[in-house]
């Protein structure tokens, strides 16, 4: 987590890798908020460094350390309000905004600080990979609310269709990694496994990285991370159209939500997803499946209700969860 660590001044730092120890891996979030103690998020409970508390210092530090001494670099960036750093980590900021033109030109004053840690879970995508598979890989659309672990499972699934599997044959994978988070990319290189057979359009946007990669790289599979706009969503019709199998994920909790979203309508009216797969975020890991739906809402997979040591046998869930079979 050197990549991470880096950001702080050294006396932050210290107190941070002391906190944390060895559970970096259980690690969601370090929130930090100028004049307030530092707030640790795991995936089980919420830590404070109450004898840490950075003030505007330890904020310049921070921003120069995001930007390497050069805010004007990271205009667009700065204008999303998140910073991709080396390991696909993302920083969120908020301060105070400047807009022109009702809209947003800056963010100045930067006083909150949001360190998201990527984690790669290799075979987290492992037990939904045959609900997705029909011949062919099935348009499908991952949901689930912020940190539910959408990128890591996304992540996953990436690898495991272009490497495939005894029963599967591998394909060509295109990722439209705007925001540098699924592969992590320096230079140019993945630095989280996404496979054998994939190739990577890295910090571009959604909708002009899909048709570029289609035109260049001619993908079988297409993953992206974080649609939600118009345009992000008439690009994908675009490329539905064009044959190549969508994988991709969306901020929300559930099916009558997605209706309800304006820019969702076309993709309800076109039926370009057949699977719908739900993350759920009472889990207190992320990337835990809760449910996949077909195109018809027909459930295919609910998350088991067994004990983590035992093994859901059933096939409809209608009965009990693991039929005497451990």
């Amino acid at each position: 987590m050197d990549e991470i660590m880096r950001l702080f001044p050294s006396e932050m730092r210290q107190a941070v890798r002391v906190k944390i120890d060895d559970r970096w891996q259980f690690l969601q979030e370090i929130r930090i908020r100028l004049h307030r103690p530092v707030e640790l998020i795991f995936d089980d409970r919420t830590e404070w460094l109450k004898s840490t508390v950075p003030g505007n210092d330890e904020g310049i530090y921070l921003i120069n350390q995001l930007s390497e001494f050069s805010l004007y670099r990271m205009e667009d960036e700065l204008r999303e309000g998140y910073i991709t750093i080396e390991g696909g980590h993302r920083v969120g900021i908020a301060g105070k905004v400047i807009t022109s033109n009702s809209r947003v030109k800056a963010i100045q004053n930067i006083t909150f600080f949001n360190i998201r840690i990527a984690k790669e879970k290799i075979g987290s995508a492992s037990s939904i990979l045959r609900h997705l598979f029909k011949g062919e890989y099935l348009n499908s659309l991952i949901i689930g609310p912020p940190q539910a672990g959408k990128t890591t499972l996304i992540r996953d699934l990436t690898r495991l269709i272009a490497n495939g599997t005894e029963k599967i044959e591998a394909k060509k994978v295109a990722v439209v990694d705007e925001r540098s988070e699924i592969g992590a990319s320096i230079k140019g290189i993945p630095q989280h496994n996404l496979g054998l057979r994939t190739d990577v359009m890295d910090g571009c946007p959604k909708a002009d990285g899909m048709m570029m990669l289609i035109r260049s790289m001619s993908p079988e599979v297409m993953v992206v991370d974080e649609i939600g706009n118009k345009k992000d969503i008439e690009a994908l019709l675009e490329a539905v159209n064009t044959g190549v199998t969508i994988i991709c994920t969306i901020h929300g909790s559930d099916m009558e939500e997605l209706k309800r979203r304006p820019s969702l309508k076309p993709v309800f009216e076109h039926r370009i997803f057949e699977r719908f797969i739900f993350l759920d975020r009472k889990q207190q890991r992320p990337g835990q499946v809760g449910k996949i739906l077909d195109n018809n809402e027909n459930e295919l997979f609910q998350k088991s209700r067994c004990k983590e040591d035992e093994v859901d046998w059933s096939a409809t869930f209608n009965r009990h969860s693991h039929f005497g079979r451990i």
